[in-house]
């Protein structure tokens, strides 16, 4: 089997703040394969954007930083945690592509869009201005853009949502990247156009065995793209697995908790969706013992004394959880926690 695209072992990033250390990422570890959809999943504050952010060096320091002991190996060559920041600009655009949460925020409005795409095809390879606006053309016809030629001299405020998205892939994807991370690729779409976001995404993927990152809270999207899915919390992973083992057999009660709040078109219980109750912990004093042990209703003793370490389900899947431990009282999965959840 190849080497892994992307090896991430006990990643710790903190905020230097003025009332103390947050913890926004506390020991990730995960690999990412070539050609591979990896989906990261938590609620809002988990730490997942944050791990994605690290990976492309695009968390500002200060006040962010890398613990020591952290180790980013990308395309078994780059140490990214080591790299300069000229060496990263080489690695970032070249052979990383990222697509942001809100892309009117991430397009400059003074650009067109074909100027936005061609500048980066002019850093990283030697073509004509005329060639990189063709290949910026040739981009947006890839996603899915008529009249691209046309689009190539617009401005992001002349454009939908659901297009500026499209030239953020198209964007993305000028230098024929072997990462792309899309971190909430349709988070602000309306649900038709999100749909197609999700479709287009699958189609490039297969087309050019881009390797992806996909950050989300939405477990339909994770359903519709990911060969792998982590989840995330408190700035931990607590449990990871193929999409099947975490959809039809998930083990930790954070991922219970989280596919029994999606509604589903099987089951007459959508009028009373469950939530988790309770909040997650300060990441400025983390608990001693597991992260979700106040919010878990089968949490033990020994769960808010030590942290647990993953145990091992099968060879992908895991859970970080005292409930997988030999000598723990059983405990059933709740009825229909994820059965059918991606139907």
């Amino acid at each position: 089997m190849s080497k892994p695209i992307l090896e991430v072992n006990n990643l710790r990033v903190s905020f230097k703040m003025y009332a103390g250390e947050v913890q926004a990422v506390r020991g990730v570890s995960f690999t990412l394969n070539k050609g591979e959809v990896l989906a990261i999943v938590g609620e809002s504050g988990c730490g997942k954007s944050v791990t994605a952010q690290t990976i492309m060096r695009l968390i500002p320091t200060p006040p962010s930083y890398i613990k020591p002991g952290s180790s980013i190996l990308f395309d078994g060559k780059h140490e990214i945690t080591k790299l300069t920041e000229s060496q990263m600009e080489h690695v970032r655009g070249e052979e990383m592509g990222m697509i942001f949460q809100d892309p009117m925020t991430s397009l400059n409005p003074t650009m067109t869009v074909g100027a936005q795409i061609s500048e980066g095809i002019r850093k990283h390879q030697k073509v004509t201005k005329a060639e990189a606006m063709q290949r910026a053309a040739d981009l947006l016809t890839l996603v899915g853009m008529s009249n691209a030629q046309e689009r190539t001299r617009q401005y992001p405020h002349e454009l939908s949502g659901g297009m500026r998205q499209r030239v953020m892939i198209a964007l993305s994807l000028a230098c024929n990247p072997k990462l792309l991370i899309a971190d909430e690729p349709t988070t602000a779409l309306d649900v038709t156009i999100q749909a197609q976001i999700i479709d287009l995404l699958r189609e490039i993927q297969k087309k050019t065995d881009t390797s992806i990152i996909l950050i989300t809270h939405d477990l339909g999207v994770v359903a519709e793209m990911a060969h792998r899915v982590i989840v995330m919390y408190a700035g931990k992973v607590v449990e990871r697995g193929t999409l099947n083992d975490i959809f039809y057999n998930p083990k930790h009660p954070y991922t219970w908790g989280l596919l029994r709040s999606v509604p589903r078109l099987d089951s007459d219980r959508n009028n009373d969706l469950e939530s988790i109750p309770g909040t997650p912990p300060d990441l400025f004093a983390p608990p001693v013992g597991c992260a979700f042990a106040a919010r878990c209703p089968y949490a033990m003793k020994i769960c808010k004394e030590v942290d647990p370490e993953h145990f091992d389900v099968s060879a992908e899947h895991s859970s970080a959880c005292w409930l997988m431990h030999p000598e723990a009282p059983k405990v059933e999965m709740p009825v229909q926690a994820g059965r059918g959840s991606h139907g």
